[in-house]
């Protein structure tokens, strides 16, 4: 019997004298910029190629006379800080709906215009 109290003071003082050893974690809520700051390259391309890749898009993309492989292809040659800007973009959008699909296809058709791809603000 006493050893199992010995055995169990043994357990006992060695967790007291390891607890301390151990490091802390935090965690906390950061904000969409924070998110998107720490986002890369390939997270920001897969979330574009996404969001082109929907049919309301694509439909929307060619009736405004946008080839929808050439809006994915431009989207790959943006440069990080535009790719990503475009992704924080459509994070920000409202999910679903027709406002939605109008915003997103708005933002692409402005990037391709902003890049010099298109030519669709001046025939307007």
């Amino acid at each position: 019997m006493r050893r199992h109290g010995l055995a169990v003071h043994v357990l006992l003082l060695a967790a007291v004298l390891i607890a301390p050893v151990q490091s802390t974690a935090y965690a906390g809520v950061i904000s969409t910029e924070q998110y998107l700051a720490s986002m890369d390259r390939g997270q920001a391309l897969a979330r574009v190629n996404e969001v082109l890749a929907r049919a309301e898009v694509r439909e929307r993309l060619e009736r405004l006379g946008v080839d929808p492989a050439e809006a994915m292809a431009r989207a790959q040659a943006l440069s990080d800080a535009e790719l990503i800007a475009l992704a924080e973009n459509l994070e920000e959008l409202p999910a679903g709906g027709l406002l939605g699909v109008l915003g997103v296809v708005f933002i692409v058709l402005l990037v391709l215009e902003l890049v010099g791809v298109t030519n669709i603000f001046t025939k307007i």
